[in-house]
Order: C-alpha cells, then structure tokens, then sequence
C-alpha cells in the first residue's frame, strides 16, 4: 500500500507538469527524479497548484491548511528552487515552473549537498537523452518551442545593423533587466557528473528579471550586475558558444550560452533538426567560395553541424574542400562568420521573419493552442469540479477538426491573438 500510495503521488505531480503546454512525459524515471527532488507530501501537494502564479492564501484553501503552515512549505519549495517566488506590489506569490527551462535546471545550478547531483544527472541523462520522449515533447510539439537563438553580435555588418531589432540582442536583454543572475550550466554540471563536459565555462548560465530574483534570494544564482553580465556574454562569444534563450521579447527569463557538446538545445537541434526545435534569428550565414581554402574553421564552429566541408571539385587540386551551408539546419547563430580567416562568411536577413511571442505568458498561450491544452491554462484549478468539468467540455471542443485547423493558423496565433493579448494586458 505504501509503493502505491508513492507512487500515486509523483504519478498526480506528474500529472499537473503535464497540463503546462511543455510537459513531462511519465515515466519511471520522471518519478525517479522527482522522488530525489520532492518528498511525497510535498508531491501531494505539488499536484494541487494551479499553473498560473498564486499567492499563500490560495494554496491555503486549496491545501485546506492554516497560511502559516502554507507559507512553511511554499518557502521551503523555493528555497530548493522547486518553486519560484515572485514579489509584486509589495505582494509574495509563487508559481510551478515547467521541468525545463525550470526546476529540472535549477537542481544543478550550483553544488548542493542536500542532493547527490551525480545519482541525479545519471537520471536526468537517462530521462532526456536515452529515452527521449521528454526533450522530443519539449523541443518538437507545436511550431511555437521554448526557447530561441540570439545573434551573435559581432558578427553583424553596419547594413545588419539597422534590421536587427532590440529583443533579437542578448546585450539589450542583459541591459534592461530588473534583476540579473549567473549560476552553473546545468548542462555542462551534469556532463561533469557524467564525465564528459567539455572545458567551456562553467558559471555562465544567465536568469533575468524576476526568476534571476528567486534565485539570488535563495542562493542558486549569484547577483551580477550590468558590466559583469557583459563581460560573461562577451567571455561566450570568445568562446564561440551560442547564447539560446526564452523564446520571448519582454521580460526574457533566461539566457544560455551553449556549447554543441552538452547542450540539451544544441543537442536537440542535431538529432531532431528536421522538426525545428529551436527558433532561429533572422538572419542566415551566406557563403563566398572564392577565397574558401577549406580549413574547416566554420565547421568546427558550428554547434548544429549545419556546415559542412564537402569536395571542391577542383580540377587540379583533388583533395581540395571547400564549406557547404544546410540551410535547413542552421540556426543562424553567426558564429561561424568570425570563425573564418578569409573574411568569407556573412550574415544576410532571411526572406520571412521569425514570430517571436510578447512574453512568456504570451507564449505559453500560443504553445497551448498548438498543443491542444488551452483548456488547462483557462481552468486550471483541478481541486474545483466546476474546472475539471469545463476544462474537459472545452478540451473536447478544441479537438473538432475544424477548430483545430483554425486555431493552427499562423494568422491568429501572431497578429491576432497577440492583438488580443496586449488589448487585455493592457
């Protein structure tokens, strides 16, 4: 009874993950992670939270338990990063992040002893990178994913320039945060544990705004301030890593500086390049071959192997190559453009922009129309019955074939219904 009633509980936490648009496959594994990262009360009640932010008297209610006690164990969930408290208008309120970007990450963002963080990235490599059916639902589901590509910035032209806007520029993010904090790469941290990182830096892992507040206050990050954020971003760039962040123009959560070798995104990018899991910049690298000696400078640069060296069937120099783009692949990260020491990489706009949602709000809406779980965004207090009942009568009309190709249209999931977004935002 007792493995049962374990079970039950990391089963229900598993749930509620799974009604937030990204999700968390179930998996014995999941419950393995989950049982390392939460005790089984605290599972319990995990599953009880509704997806958008609440404050201590909510959960109160909901958990049927006086707020002193509520707020013990709110504070307890963010002090191991589970949750993340927010501060607004002089107000605490907490909210569930998603597994990734989220807790799954904040468990290895620094080294913690309450944890064996070698055991725990064993199961995270398990989970994401054997089975994968948790990183193909994260990065594969829908046309809106979690996280897009900035620009590496020094390699735009003046003409770039004037076509590259504020948000597509990890500097600005960087600039205009309230709050900025650095903690280890989760995934080079557990490529470590596994044996494997490479010797990219390890403390470069950026969180912004409000979350970077969560985990200063709670020492998973450490509180930078504008300069030395500037500096680590610069310290990336030199290093050719790739800055991958929230697919996002306000109010931007996070930013990674990957590598290809670790990174779950860059990772993702390769094994399933032909769905699109990562959003590009707007702009692609265009090659001139005239000057190409086929050093493969480019090519070890790129992180997504979407350049390549191929023959450069030179009539008199058999053995000569030269470099080829795939355009499908590439991410237009640009940092194969500095890679080359003949000058011939450069960056060009691509025909059609990238849809970038407003916020993260903005985008977990959009993702949820894609993946057909609007309903539980809208009703998403499943201890009430009135909202199980409505999220399953809406759920059930948002599966008719002739909404679902509707709600699928580019037209409504970007002027429309960001229209509608910022008219209600506002």
């Amino acid at each position: 009874m007792a493995h049962h009633t374990v079970k039950s509980s990391y089963s229900s936490m598993a749930d509620r993950l799974n009604r937030h648009p990204q999700g968390a496959p179930p998996t014995e594994l999941l419950f393995k992670i989950l049982k390392m990262l939460v005790s089984e009360r605290e599972a319990g009640l995990v599953a009880q939270m509704p997806i958008k932010p609440f404050s201590p008297e909510k959960a109160a209610r909901i958990w049927k338990m006086p707020l002193a006690d509520a707020r013990k164990v709110l504070e307890e969930l963010a002090s191991r990063a589970v949750l993340v408290d927010l501060e607004q208008n002089g107000r605490s309120w907490y909210a569930l992040p998603p597994p990734m970007a989220g807790f799954f990450e904040f468990s290895l963002m620094r080294v913690r002893g309450d944890l064996d963080q070698k055991a725990l990235s064993e199961l995270f490599h398990q989970y994401l990178n054997v089975e994968e059916d948790f990183v193909r639902e994260l990065f594969t589901r829908g046309d809106t994913q979690l996280g897009r590509t900035f620009v590496h910035e020094p390699a735009l032209s003046d003409e770039n320039a004037l076509h590259v806007l504020d948000y597509e520029r990890a500097s600005e993010i960087v600039q205009n945060a309230s709050h900025r904090g650095v903690g280890m790469c989760y995934c080079r941290h557990k490529m470590e544990h596994l044996g494997t990182a490479c010797d990219a830096p390890m403390n470069i892992c950026m969180t912004f705004n409000r979350t970077a507040a969560s985990l200063v206050k709670h020492d998973h990050a450490r509180e930078v301030d504008e300069s030395e954020c500037l500096d680590l971003l610069q310290e990336a760039r030199d290093r050719s890593l790739v800055q991958f962040g929230e697919n996002a123009r306000e109010e931007v959560s996070f930013i990674c500086n990957c590598c290809g070798c670790c990174c779950e995104a860059m990772i993702a990018a390769r094994r399933f390049a032909i769905l699109n899991p990562v959003h590009t910049t707007n702009f692609i690298p265009v090659l001139d071959l005239t000057d190409c000696n086929g050093c493969g400078r480019c090519t070890n640069a790129c992180p997504v192997e979407a350049m390549t060296l191929v023959s450069a069937n030179h009539p008199d120099k058999p053995k000569m190559k030269q470099a080829r783009l795939d355009e499908e692949l590439c991410l237009g990260c640009g940092v194969c453009v500095p890679a080359c020491n003949k000058d011939s990489i450069t960056l060009e706009s691509r025909p059609q922009r990238v849809l970038t949602p407003v916020n993260g709000t903005h985008k977990a809406l959009v993702m949820a129309l894609e993946r057909g779980n609007l309903q539980d965004l809208i009703f998403d207090n499943r201890v009430l019955w009135n909202h199980r009942a409505m999220a399953a009568f809406l759920g059930a009309i948002l599966k008719l074939p002739p909404l679902k190709k509707v709600l699928a249209s580019r037209v409504l999931k970007s002027r429309y219904l960001e229209t509608l977004f910022q008219r209600h935002a506002n």
